[in-house]
């Protein structure tokens, strides 16, 4: 139906809001953030839109799903306002951020792959406090790393062993020892600690890094849902930028 007001001449705001399912304060929203163009009016002071307000709205609605509201607006009002230059700027910072997105989630994915359990195991030394278990000197050296730096990735949260209440000692159990092998191919791969945090409570939050495939999966399919919804939303901004002129 949205297509069919391009056809119309004069369209009233509840043709619009119906015509998107919206509700007519909806668009009127819209119109008062720069999201639509400002509408005309009728000599008793009525809103009338066009079919270019009908195309804005489309496209406004059309970028939503790639953009976020955030920057679907500015875009608009951009557009809106003749600073068509600024509004492709904004698009091409969405593109930028999915791309970063995209090389985050290839990391995390490499990075997964390189942590097989067995692997982990060959790392913990046998201490006589239960199986699996190391200290900082042995997993530093295995990370080819410094204790100090094992030290630091204790004090952002990234690795969390526990103290032997006998002699005081850190202690690496294999969730520890994990913990450190996934932030060591993050931090290979450029990433700050701060990107890494909210990465390493995923792992702990599924259980371990078997479950996280499951999340990697999803994070993959929202990627490229994201991706897709872009296309789409490039397709009816240019159309509305035809419109315009």
């Amino acid at each position: 139906m949205g297509r069919k007001l391009q056809n119309e001449g004069r369209l009233r705001p509840v043709d619009l809001a119906r015509g998107h399912g919206l509700s007519t304060q909806a668009v009127r929203n819209y119109e008062e953030a720069g999201i639509l163009p400002a509408a005309g009016r009728t000599p008793h002071g009525y809103r009338v839109y066009t079919p270019l307000h009908a195309s804005a709205l489309r496209a406004f609605l059309a970028l939503l799903p790639g953009h976020g509201h955030r920057t679907a607006t500015a875009i608009m009002r951009a557009v809106n306002e003749g600073a068509v230059d600024d509004a492709f700027r904004l698009v091409d910072e969405s593109h930028a951020e999915l791309l970063d997105d995209r090389r985050t989630l290839r990391a995390v994915e490499r990075a997964l792959h390189d942590l097989d359990p067995a692997t982990v195991s060959e790392t913990a030394v046998q201490t006589g406090s239960g199986p699996g278990v190391t200290f900082i000197g042995p997993l530093a050296g295995r990370l080819g790393i410094r204790p100090a730096t094992l030290r630091k990735w204790e004090r952002a949260g990234l690795v969390r062993p526990h103290r032997d209440p006998l002699t005081g000692y850190r202690v690496y159990d294999e969730a520890a020892v994990r913990d450190a092998r996934l932030t060591h191919q993050l931090r290979r791969g450029g990433h700050l600690l701060e990107q890494i945090a909210p990465l390493i409570a995923q792992v702990r939050e599924a259980g371990g890094l078997e479950p996280l495939q499951d999340a990697l999966c999803d994070w993959r399919s929202r990627l490229s849902a994201r991706g897709r919804a872009m296309l789409a939303g490039a397709a009816e901004l240019e159309a509305y930028l035809r419109e315009r002129g």
